[in-house]
């Protein structure tokens, strides 16, 4: 392993809750410094959370709405200007902009990452 990427026990990977959930609503985020939607999440057992997310660049309210995404719920509370973002979500960072996590078929809302 080199410095850049340490290794994790399973134990610390446990601690982390990287959860299925499905988009019920996206607002403009005009004050973010980069472009980016608010989003309301349903995790099932877990609520409904929301977050903010330099997304906009590749999805429109439409390819999001409805769709299964992942995220970190575990993490404590962030404020992003004047919204309080609750929940990380997972995506991986491109020149193009950030593509979103997929699942590769749907699962209930709330499933954890095993």
């Amino acid at each position: 392993m080199s410095a850049a990427m340490p290794e994790l026990s399973w134990s610390e990977f446990e601690k982390v809750w990287l959860c299925a959930g499905t988009v019920l609503k996206v607002e403009p985020f005009p004050e973010a410094r980069k472009p980016a939607w608010k989003l309301w999440v349903d995790f099932g057992p877990h609520g409904v959370k929301k977050t903010s997310a330099q997304v906009a660049t590749l999805y429109s309210v439409e390819d999001l709405l409805g769709r299964q995404v992942v995220g970190v719920i575990n993490f404590p509370p962030k404020q992003i200007g004047p919204f309080r973002s609750e929940f990380l979500l997972t995506g991986f960072p491109t020149e193009a902009g950030v593509v979103l996590t997929a699942l590769e078929r749907p699962v209930p809302n709330g499933t954890r990452l095993a």
